[in-house]
């Protein structure tokens, strides 16, 4: 994929990159929202921005498909790529603007690394660049015809129900009454609503219920402010302003955390808010009469602010095969497990898919328990609610 001539640079130059790379995507967003203000009033998410985690994001993504052109120079990082695709078709991101992105992150690399971009080097990584934006295009290009075409669509809250003191559950129809599409458990959608200060956030929301069904379902956290950033302005917003009969709009489903086909045994692990597309997934799998061995693992403060607690253990109730294993720190009830979730007890079983979404030191965590009985890497799916910083750290 990558010209031998440029490998050999972007080998050679990949340690001083990558060493720079978050004070380059730091000036990157600078120059970008500089140039384009609207970007982050109506495009990128103005609470990320905030606490550095997009940053943080992007140059993970960018180092690691850079190591993975030098190291596997026949391959792609499909996994990666699709991952990015999708979070960028919910949003709406266009192919023209990879030039912008393009002209702004170049000018950044130049001015950080200053003489060091010679033109070969320029040349190496600006082939590169492309390779991943060219990729990224054609995948969410696809996405888009998958989908329809239409990035944005109005529709009418039908239904809210408050499930926690955080969480709030709102069911939603087509405003223009047209069709509803399906999708697959575990998917996403984005969410856009215009804010007091005229500004127009998006926010991405698993969908917890079951596919197939008239509605589209969302369960919303309210963030708090705290010392990782502020609080959320979308969710804010949701919860405080909005009520039946109130119209926002939603894309269409995206999200590639969704279940394979196959009787192998499923481990469902999630931890707070994680448990949205766990819920829908179970939610199939009943419908589907699916018959092989389901693990269920939830984590939580406690009983009281585990959000669709009674979705998750009737779901999972419909499942011949299925255990069921709670854990909380605080008021554990008899049923469950008092502290952090611990996948001691879970059976043996290296063939297992398991299927992971919540705070990123319970998926670790859950991972490396997972690896450690003999679970295949390969078969450890999750989903980030957010940037993705578990790609960034890798």
């Amino acid at each position: 994929m990558l010209s031998e001539p440029s490998a050999a640079t972007v080998r050679a130059t990949l340690p001083v990159v990558g060493a720079a790379i978050g004070e380059i995507t730091e000036r990157f967003y600078a120059r970008l929202f500089a140039a384009h203000p609207a970007l982050l009033r109506d495009l990128f998410n103005r609470g990320n921005q905030a606490a550095g985690t997009q940053r943080r994001a992007l140059a993970g993504s960018i180092a690691a498909f850079a190591t993975h052109l030098v190291e596997h120079p026949d391959t792609r990082p499909d996994a990666m790529l699709t991952r990015i695709a999708h979070k960028h078709a919910s949003l709406g991101v266009a192919p023209e603007q990879y030039e912008v992105v393009h002209e702004h992150l170049f000018a950044a690399i130049v001015e950080v690394l200053g003489e060091a971009v010679t033109p070969e080097v320029a040349a190496a990584w600006d082939e590169v660049y492309w390779l991943m934006a060219n990729a990224l295009i054609a995948i969410e290009k696809r996405l888009y015809e998958e989908s329809g075409g239409a990035v944005w669509r109005p529709w009418q809250v039908v239904e809210r129900v408050v499930e926690t003191a955080d969480v709030v559950t709102f069911r939603l129809r087509p405003a223009d009454g047209g069709p509803v599409r399906d999708f697959s458990a575990g998917q996403y959608v984005s969410v856009r609503v215009e804010l007091p200060d005229g500004a127009r956030q998006i926010r991405q929301y698993s969908l917890s219920g079951a596919p197939g069904a008239a509605v589209r379902q969302i369960s919303v956290k309210r963030v708090p402010e705290d010392a990782a950033g502020p609080a959320g302005e979308v969710s804010g917003h949701l919860h405080a302003r909005v009520r039946e009969g109130d119209v926002v709009e939603l894309s269409e489903p995206y999200g590639d955390l969704v279940l394979g086909a196959g009787d192998a045994p499923l481990l469902l692990a999630s931890a707070g808010i994680g448990v949205t597309p766990m819920v829908a997934m179970l939610a199939h799998l009943a419908e589907e009469g699916h018959g092989a061995p389901v693990t269920v693992v939830h984590a939580d403060r406690s009983p009281a602010a585990h959000a669709l607690r009674a979705d998750h253990e009737a779901c999972a109730a419909k499942l011949p095969q299925a255990s069921v294993r709670f854990f909380y720190e605080q008021d554990a009830p008899g049923d469950a497990h008092s502290g952090l979730a611990d996948l001691t007890d879970v059976p043996d079983a290296p063939a297992t898919h398991a299927y992971l979404c919540g705070p990123l030191p319970f998926m670790r965590a859950v991972r490396a328990q997972l690896i450690a009985k003999g679970v295949s890497p390969a078969n450890i799916h999750y989903e980030v609610f957010g940037p993705d910083l578990w790609l960034a750290a890798a």
